[in-house]
C-alpha cells in the first residue's frame, strides 16, 4: 500500500527540530501524500520550523502557543479560510521545568506541577476544541506519551504524572468526539534522543538498558513512531480510538 494519507490534509504541532518525533510524523506523512501545516511557538522559533517546513513542502506554517487560548483561537480561524477542513491532527507537546526533572520529584513546586499539566496535558484539550470544528468528515487526533505515565522512571518525575493526565485525557475525549467520527489515541514511544529528552538527567543510561532489556534488543527508531502515527491517521486504524499504541521494542511488557 502506498499514499494513505493522500487527499488528507494534516496537521502537526510540535516540530521543534529534524530530531524531534514530531518531525518523522510530518516526514511520514508527507511521504504518504498528506497536505501538511506545521505550527511554532514564538518568534525564536519561526526561522527553524519554518525551514524544517519548506524541507517537508509544508502548505502553511502557522504560530500556535497552545498556552495562549487568543493564538489557538487565530489558529482556528486561519485554517478555517484555508485549507478549510483537517483530516488529522498530530500533538505533539510537552513541557517541565527542568529543575523538576532533576531534583526528587517530591520537591516539585505548585508552580512547576502546574506548569506542566498546562503545556503537557490541557493543550490537548484546547488543541482538540479549536480543531473539531475544521474535523467536519471526522478523523485522527493523535498525541505522544511514554511508559512512566504508569511505571516510574527515574528522573521523568513531574512529567511522568503529566502523561498519566494526558493518557486520561485522549480516553475522554475519545469518548467525546467519537459521535463525530474523530478518532483520539496516543502513542508510547520508546525513549529516543531529542532535543527535550537531554534535559531528562542520566538519559543515556536509560537508552542503554532499554536496549539491553526490550525484546527486540535495540531503541526506538524515530520513523517507527512515523510509521504508527500514518496508520492511525489512516482508515486503516478507522475502528480504534482511545488506546495507547506502543512503539518501543517491546519494552512495556518487562517486568526485570
Amino acid at each position: 500500500m502506498s499514499k494513505l494519507l493522500e487527499g488528507k490534509c494534516a496537521l502537526v504541532l510540535g516540530v521543534a527540530n529534524r530530531w524531534s518525533l514530531a518531525y518523522a510524523i510530518a516526514e511520514a506523512f508527507r511521504r504518504e501524500g498528506a497536505c501538511l501545516i506545521l505550527t511554532y511557538q514564538g518568534e525564536r522559533q519561526r526561522d527553524a520550523v519554518e525551514a524544517v517546513g519548506q524541507e517537508l513542502s509544508a502548505a502553511q506554517v502557522l504560530p500556535c502557543d497552545v498556552g495562549n487560548d487568543g493564538e489557538l483561537a487565530q489558529l482556528t480561524e486561519k485554517l478555517s479560510q484555508s485549507p478549510g477542513r483537517l483530516d488529522a491532527v498530530v500533538h505533539s507537546i510537552a513541557f517541565a521545568n527542568r529543575e523538576d526533572l532533576t531534583r526528587p520529584f517530591v520537591e516539585t513546586s505548585r508552580a512547576g506541577f502546574t506548569l506542566a499539566q498546562d503545556i503537557s496535558v490541557y493543550s490537548l484539550l484546547a488543541v482538540a476544541r479549536a480543531v473539531t470544528p475544521l474535523m467536519t468528515a471526522g478523523g485522527s487526533i493523535t498525541t505522544l506519551t511514554y511508559l512512566g505515565s504508569t511505571r516510574v522512571i527515574p528522573n521523568y518525575n513531574v512529567m511522568g504524572v503529566a502523561k498519566a493526565a494526558l493518557e486520561a485525557v485522549v480516553r475522554y475525549l475519545a469518548s467525546d468526539l467519537g459521535p463525530k467520527g474523530i478518532r483520539v489515541n496516543a502513542i508510547s514511544a520508546g525513549p529516543v534522543k531529542t532535543a527535550s529528552a537531554r534535559a531528562i538527567k542520566d538519559f543515556s543510561s536509560i537508552l542503554d538498558y532499554v536496549a539491553q532489556r526490550a525484546p527486540l534488543r535495540r531503541n526506538t527508531d524515530p520513523q517507527e513512531v512515523g510509521d504508527a502515527a500514518v496508520f492511525l491517521a489512516s482508515r486503516l486504524s478507522r475502528g480504534v480510538t482511545g488506546n495507547v499504541l506502543f512503539v518501543d521494542s517491546g519494552f512495556g511488557i518487562m517486568g526485570l
